[in-house]
């Protein structure tokens, strides 16, 4: 660390600016925001190394909007077509490895050491089974990057959810609502 720099000041995040690009923020960015953290659950400590150094080697890369408009048809039900029609009617983003959206680069990030978010899993026949001659309960597949959202790891039954205003002990009876304010200030005049 820098001189006078701590752990909440140093740039220890990294994120895909829709102004900036990929670039790296304080910790402390995100003091006043409702934030949740996504711990991937057994990850390996080497695996933890390599997804880092993926989204570090991504400083630098610009926004991909295209992504996020191909992420907006996808996701809205306009134009009125089958859902499953939908996947097909996308670019799947700009197709420019120097651009990113957040969630895409966790997800390419994670996906590089095949860490699973919400893989399509497919259950094996039993002739395919005996075909193969192995025993394989379930076969996942890795969906493409740019279909994630923010949302995806939060339902990712492989990362855990902390939420670090529970963890700090909240206190609900602490918080200072506008009706009370009102009735205080209104006692002192």
């Amino acid at each position: 660390m820098g001189q006078g720099l701590d752990a909440e000041s140093s740039p220890t995040l990294v994120e895909a600016d829709i102004t900036k690009g990929v670039i790296t923020l304080p910790l402390s960015r995100y003091e006043h925001f409702s934030t949740r953290i996504c711990r991937p659950i057994n990850l390996s400590k080497t695996d933890c190394e390599r997804v880092i150094n993926y989204a570090v080697s991504r400083i630098g890369h610009s926004y991909d909007l295209k992504n996020v408009f191909d992420l907006a048809r996808y996701l809205l039900p306009t134009p009125p077509v089958p859902s499953f029609m939908r996947r097909r009617m996308l670019a799947l983003g700009s197709g420019d490895p120097t651009r990113a959206i957040c969630s895409t680069l966790i997800a390419q990030a994670f996906q590089s050491v095949h860490y699973p978010i919400l893989p399509i899993i497919e259950k094996p026949s039993l002739k395919e089974q005996i075909e193969s001659d192995t025993r394989v309960n379930e076969i996942h597949h890795i969906r493409h990057h740019s279909l994630f959202t923010p949302c995806d790891f939060d339902l990712s039954p492989y990362f855990q959810v902390i939420k670090p205003t529970q963890e700090l002990g909240f206190d609900y009876k602490a918080l200072t609502w506008n009706d009370q304010l009102k009735k205080k200030i209104q006692l002192l005049s």
